[in-house]
C-alpha cells in the first residue's frame, strides 16, 4: 500500500487516525504497532512475521546489554550478535538470488535458484533495528522495556516503507512521552500534502519521459540531446519521487507526536558532490557515518585509511540499495568522485565560479542517475555512451518532447530550489494560516483527480 493511492488516503488512514486520537494515550503505541503491522501486512502477508521476528530478536538482545552492561564484553558480544542477525536477514532475503546466480557461473558451483522474495523496506527497518542495540549500548538512549513501545519504534508505518531512516535515540522520548497538538497535527497534514503534490504531481509527471528515452534507446533513436533530457528527466522523478515520500513520512510523524530526522535539502542547488551527499537522503548517510565510518576511524588514520574507508562506505551505500552490479557500481563511481574532491580537486573548486561548480555537480549526479537506474550494465554502458556522442546529436523526436515537457521541466527546476519556501516564509502569519487549508484542500482535490484518472503511479525506494 502506498501513501499516493486512494485506499490509503481514504480508508486506512482515516481508519487509523480515528483509533489512534479515540483511545487513551497510554494506548496510542499499541495502536500503531497493530496497525502497522496490518499496512506491512498489506502488501507482504506472511512476511510480516519476519519483522515480529525482528523485534523479538532486537527486544530481547536490547535487555540483554542493559543487563551485562558491567562486563563490557559479554555486552559487546550480544550487540555483535543483533548485528548479525540483521545482517543475515537483509543478506538472505536481499541478496542470496543475487550470490547465487554470480557464484552459479563458476563451473562447478551450483547454488539451488531459491527465488527468494525481497520483503518491502527490509533495507530501512534492519537498519532501524540495528541503530537500538548499538544506542543501548553507547548510552545514547535508554533500553526499552516495554515490547509494545519498542515494536512501534520497528513497524512504525510512516517510515517503514522508505524511511526516512530513523535512529531509536531520536524516537526513544518520544515512544514513552509525546504530545499531539491541534498545531503539530495541522503542521503534518501541510507537510504531508506538500508531499503527496510532489509525487503524484511532479514525479509521476516526468516519469514518463524517462520511461520513453529508455524505450528510445532500446530502438536505436536516442540521441544525445535525448539522453541527457532522459538523464534530467529521471534525477528529477527521483527526487520528487522519494523527497516526496520522506515529506508524507515526516508529516504522518508530526500528526502522530513524533519528529523524524529531514532527508532531503534541495541537494540539487549543492556545488560540489560532498555537498550534494550532505543534502542527499541525509538519514541514510547519517547512519553510515555514525555506525560504520566513524567506527572504523573516520578521517583519522591518515590518507590510506581514509580511503579505505571512504570505499567501503560507499561500497555498502551501493550494494544497500540493491542486489545488482550497477549499484555496486553507482557506490563506487561516488566514491571515486569524493575522492577527487577531498584530494585533487578542492583547491580548485575553491578558485571555480559558483555556477561552474553547480553545473559540474548536477553532470556529475546525472549520470551517477543513469548507472542507478539501468540495472543491465550492458545497456547502461550504451545509454551513457549515446549521451557523450556515440550517436546522432539531435533528433526531430527531442524537439517534440522538448515542447511537450519544457514547461514541466521548468516547473520541476523551480520546484527544486529554496523559491517556495522562501515565497511561503515572507507571507505574514495570518497570511499563512488562511492560505494552509486552502492549499492542502486544492492538493489533496488535485492529486486525487490525478490518481483517480491516471494508472501510473510507481514508487522507485520500495524495491529498496
Amino acid at each position: 500500500m502506498v501513501f499516493s493511492s486512494p485506499v490509503f488516503l481514504f480508508f486506512y488512514l482515516t481508519v487509523t487516525l480515528a483509533l489512534y486520537f479515540v483511545v487513551p494515550l497510554k494506548w496510542r503505541n499499541l495502536v500503531l504497532l497493530v496497525v502497522s503491522l496490518l499496512f506491512y501486512g498489506w502488501g507482504e502477508r506472511a512476511y510480516v512475521l519476519i519483522m515480529v521476528l525482528s523485534i523479538a530478536i532486537d527486544y530481547v538482545h536490547g535487555i540483554l546489554v542493559e543487563k551485562y552492561r558491567a562486563d563490557d564484553k559479554k555486552a559487546r558480544w550480544f550487540v555483535a550478535q543483533s548485528v548479525i542477525f540483521n545482517l543475515l536477514l537483509l543478506g538472505f532475503f536481499k541478496y542470496y538470488n543475487f550470490i547465487a546466480a554470480n557464484l552459479s557461473l563458476i563451473p562447478g558451483v551450483a547454488l539451488p535458484d531459491l527465488n527468494v522474495h525481497l520483503p518491502i523496506g527490509i533495507s530501512f527497518f534492519t537498519f532501524q533495528t540495528m541503530s537500538y542495540t548499538i544506542d543501548v549500548y553507547r548510552k545514547d538512549a535508554p533500553v526499552q522495556k516495554n515490547v509494545v513501545a519498542f515494536g512501534a519504534f520497528v513497524t512504525m508505518f510512516p517510515q517503514l516503507i522508505a524511511g526516512p531512516i530513523v535512529k531509536y535515540k531520536q524516537v526513544a522520548a518520544e515512544l514513552d512521552h509525546r504530545i499531539c497538538t491541534a498545531e503539530g497535527f495541522a503542521k503534518g497534514a501541510l507537510r504531508f500534502t506538500v508531499g503527496l503534490a510532489k509525487k503524484v504531481l511532479l514525479a509521476n509527471s516526468v516519469g514518463a519521459l524517462w520511461e520513453a528515452q529508455l524505450a528510445a534507446q532500446s530502438a536505436g533513436t536516442l540521441s544525445a540531446f535525448g539522453g541527457w533530457l532522459g538523464l534530467i528527466a529521471f534525477s528529477f522523478q527521483i527526487y520528487f519521487d522519494f523527497s516526496g515520500y520522506s515529506d508524507m513520512a515526516i508529516g504522518l510523524g508530526y500528526i502522530f507526536g513524533f519528529t523524524f530526522p529531514e532527508n532531503f535539502d534541495h541537494p540539487y542547488l549543492s556545488k560540489s558532490v560532498t555537498e550534494f551527499w550532505r543534502r542527499w537522503h541525509m538519514s541514510l548517510t547519517s547512519w553510515f557515518r555514525e555506525y560504520v565510518y566513524i567506527p572504523l576511524g573516520g578521517n583519522r588514520g591518515g590518507t590510506v585509511k581514509t580511503l579505505r574507508n571512504i570505499l567501503i562506505v560507499w561500497t555498502l551505500t551501493g550494494i544497500w540499495h540493491g542486489a545488482s552490479w550497477n549499484f555496486l557500481l553507482w557506490g563506487l563511481y561516488f566514491a571515486a568522485w569524493l575522492i577527487l574532491e577531498k584530494y585533487i580537486l578542492r583547491n580548485v573548486l575553491v578558485r571555480t565560479p559558483g555556477a561552474v561548480k553547480h553545473l559540474y555537480t548536477l553532470l556529475v549526479a546525472a549520470v551517477g542517475w543513469g548507472i542507478f537506474a539501468i540495472e543491465d550494465l550492458g545497456r547502461c554502458w550504451a545509454y551513457l555512451r549515446v549521451c557523450f556522442g556515440g550517436g546522432a546529436l539531435w533528433s526531430a523526436r527531442d524537439g517534440y518532447l522538448l515542447k511537450s515537457y519544457g514547461l514541466t521541466l521548468v516547473i520541476l527546476t523551480l520546484a527544486s530550489t529554496t523559491l517556495g519556501l522562501r515565497l511561503w516564509e515572507r507571507l505574514s502569519e495570518r497570511a499563512r494560516q488562511i492560505a494552509a487549508p486552502v492549499l492542502m484542500l486544492a492538493g489533496l482535490t488535485v492529486c486525487t483527480a490525478y490518481l483517480v484518472d491516471n494508472s501510473y503511479n510507481p514508487f522507485l525506494y520500495f524495491r529498496f
